[in-house]
């Protein structure tokens, strides 16, 4: 005696199962798939920063600058002022030669 009802029943707990499972499923792919686009982007934003050190390095040894994270010696706290001012100096240069960029830009 199999009844329309319980053959409904049987019906939506199947379907109800499979449901479950697929979303599950996806679930399971999509945390998966946003762990590993992580792991992708910590990885990319490592070998970049490493990129960034290694042409900061070859700049040092280029302009003949040893940095290396030592203290400066006792002697080279003018020159350390000096770098800081030129710094300074061609900072304020970079921003005028932007400003002036900007608003000729905008006519």
């Amino acid at each position: 005696m199999s009844s329309p009802v319980l053959h409904a029943f049987y019906v939506g707990r199947a379907l109800a199962d499979a449901v479950n499972e697929r979303a599950e499923r996806l679930l399971t792919d999509g945390l998966s798939l946003v762990g590993k686009f992580d792991a992708e982007q910590r990885e990319y934003f490592r070998q970049f920063t490493e990129e960034v050190m290694v042409r900061a390095q070859q700049a040092e040894a280029e302009a003949g600058v040893s940095y290396a994270g030592t203290t400066p010696a006792a002697g080279s706290g003018t020159d350390l002022q000096a770098t800081i001012d030129t710094l300074r100096a061609e900072i304020a240069q970079v921003r005028v030669a932007l400003q002036q960029y900007r608003t000729t830009s905008q006519v």
